[in-house]
């Protein structure tokens, strides 16, 4: 029995080195190494965006306005665009005072009955005259439903939140970027975009449209020097919980520990900044988890799926003892 159990002790410890130095090894210490050049000696050189022009849609709050300070530091005219015309002239104020510039930001209300912006929430555009540099945020938007159980409503409001008003807004700029031989398209996605998780399947769906069709059009334009990026960011701390929908179409309300624990807005706009400035293409701004889980995705989906169905069992105990608790 124990010349067993030292055989099966040495067959385990026999994969789990091969996993640690065969496989996770290689992928990591690249990874470390690269961070820490970062951190020693790769300073973002932000000049190339001075004087560009930036409109910012959904700048009044979240990642909008965090991206809109980021530009704005870095030497850029700033157009704010949302349909709240009170937080947008806060963010304006504190612009102003952020720095000594001569550029002053503008305010732009978006008008709700234009099919053009009622679909998209949050778009950045950076441009001079000729339209060199264009790139496009998208807010985040999504439900919180079993999959069988979403309205078909709220599967279509998703898709056109977080794909339609995307690809809209990306053909109405792209023809002048295409003449001009020149520009930046950058497309926040999510994580989710590339592993989806229970639960969230119609916000999982219409970020994986997002990513291919981005991903698509990166290699349609790259003949004209056009620059497409899609960044994929991990939890953030913002209001996109609180403001999801149920998949009775209403009002989550709630907002989730995973989005209360996540990253500050500042730190995925300084990822998309440095996007930009090096014309990145792919970017994910996530804590390890989330990497892990894409690496498990592409190498053994067997275990992703296994792990999928444990937390979606969990997920739905969870759920049934709230339910059992509100009811009692």
């Amino acid at each position: 029995l124990q010349a067993a159990e030292l055989d099966t002790m040495s067959g385990v410890l026999y994969w789990v080195r091969l996993f640690a130095g065969g496989i996770c090894l290689p992928l990591v210490f690249p990874y470390v190494v690269y961070k820490l050049y970062r951190l020693k000696w790769g300073s973002l050189k932000t000049g190339c965006l001075q004087d560009k022009v930036v409109l910012i849609t959904g700048a009044s709050s979240g990642l909008g306005e965090a991206l809109a300070h980021k530009f704005y530091a870095a030497g850029c005219k700033v157009i704010l665009a949302s349909r709240r015309v009170g937080e947008l002239e806060r963010v304006r104020q504190e612009l102003l005072h952020s720095a000594q510039s001569s550029r002053h930001p503008a305010l732009y209300v978006i008008d709700g009955h234009h099919l053009l912006w009622i679909f998209c929430v949050s778009v950045i555009f950076i441009f001079c005259p000729k339209w060199p540099r264009v790139i496009l945020r998208y807010q985040f938007f999504g439900p919180i439903a079993p999959c069988g159980g979403c309205l078909r409503t709220v599967d279509v409001k998703l898709m056109m939140v977080n794909y339609f008003g995307h690809v809209a807004l990306t053909k109405a700029v792209l023809p002048s970027m295409l003449e001009a031989k020149e520009g930046c398209i950058v497309a926040i996605s999510s994580v989710q975009g590339k592993v989806g998780l229970p639960f969230r399947s119609a916000y999982a769906a219409s970020k994986h449209a997002t990513q291919a069709f981005f991903d698509t059009l990166l290699s349609e334009v790259a003949h004209k020097d056009i620059h497409v990026c899609v960044v994929s960011p991990g939890y953030i701390r913002t209001n996109l919980s609180v403001n999801a929908l149920t998949g009775s179409g209403s009002t989550y309300g709630v907002m989730d520990e995973t989005t209360a624990t996540g990253m500050a807005p500042e730190e995925v706009a300084d990822a998309v900044l440095e996007a930009v400035v090096n014309r990145r293409t792919d970017v994910v701004v996530s804590a390890m988890l989330p990497r892990v889980v894409m690496m498990v995705r592409v190498l053994w989906p067997w275990l992703y799926f296994a792990v999928m169905k444990s937390r979606a069992k969990r997920l739905r105990l969870q759920q049934q003892r709230t339910s059992a608790q509100h009811s009692s």
